[in-house]
């Protein structure tokens, strides 16, 4: 388990790479959003090792928050800045 939690380690480092250096602004989303997933990821697996219930309900708010900061992220670049 501990070699799966270094490797999704190692991608989330990938990923905030994109987000800092990504070309465009959507490799930047695409970088967060894959970022937020993988984070997820990991919350849940150290649920697992450790056998700590109250960390799932941690995940699915970093879930929530993950997926209406990407909408409203979106939103905005759609709409060139109006709110």
């Amino acid at each position: 388990m501990s070699y799966l939690m270094f490797i999704l380690l190692l991608l989330s480092l990938l990923c905030l790479l994109k987000v800092l250096i990504g070309p465009t602004i959507w490799d930047r989303i695409l970088g967060f959003n894959l970022f937020s997933a993988i984070f997820i990821l990991i919350i849940l697996l150290y649920t697992v090792i450790e056998d700590q219930s109250y960390l799932i309900d941690v995940a699915l708010v970093y879930a929530l928050l993950g997926f209406i900061s990407i909408v409203f992220i979106t939103r905005f670049l759609q709409k060139k800045g109006d709110i």
